[in-house]
């Protein structure tokens, strides 16, 4: 279990405290999640039966052009890299970058730590009860030539165009286009 004191919390608030919008519906979120950090000491533990903290991030290549989803197995679709946090996770930037190195199998990884965008969404996960993953998304840029390699998370793990992603994808236009857009705007 997460220390509710810990690292992590302490990240999370701070990150979060910290990050700037761009749109009234992320700030909304962002308001949320605030509260829900304030109220939880447990919250990026997913031990957390009210909901929990996630981390996930959009992998670009290289030059930017295409992005890394995996087909995930229990939903059933293309997804962004991510996952729950883990105890010696001790920032949310951390935890993404841990899973995305885990699920796509590449190093050399490089994080924008700001977050790029906020996603609040029901799943029953590994409580086996419906809950909700409060998932921050962060950037990532995979190194010059990285080639995935799937691990037993994924169904499947493929680079797709930026601007011609997979059907049933339609849910990710915003996150996309935030990575896209932090991406040619972030200093190197």
């Amino acid at each position: 279990m997460v220390n509710p004191d810990g690292a992590l919390h302490a990240d999370a608030m701070s990150t979060l405290d910290s990050w700037k919008p761009v749109t009234l519906a992320q700030e909304s979120l962002r308001q949320g999640y605030l509260g829900f950090l304030a109220a939880r000491p447990d919250a990026c533990a997913r031990s957390c039966a009210a909901g929990h903290l996630t981390a996930s991030a959009v992998v670009l290549d290289h030059p930017g052009e295409r992005v890394l989803l995996t087909l995930h197995p229990r939903v059933g679709r293309w997804l962004q890299l991510g996952g729950h946090c883990e105890p010696e996770d001790t920032s949310l930037a951390a935890a993404a970058l841990r899973e995305a190195r885990e699920e796509s199998g590449m190093d050399g990884l490089v994080i924008d730590p700001e977050p790029v965008h906020l996603d609040v969404h029901p799943i029953t996960c590994s409580l086996g009860l419906p809950t909700r993953h409060f998932d921050v998304r962060f950037v990532i840029r995979a190194p010059a030539g990285a080639e995935p390699v799937r691990s037993t998370e994924s169904e499947d793990l493929a680079w797709w165009p930026a601007t011609a992603l997979p059907p049933g994808t339609e849910d990710l236009t915003e996150l996309i286009a935030a990575a896209l857009e932090r991406a040619t705007t972030a200093p190197a």
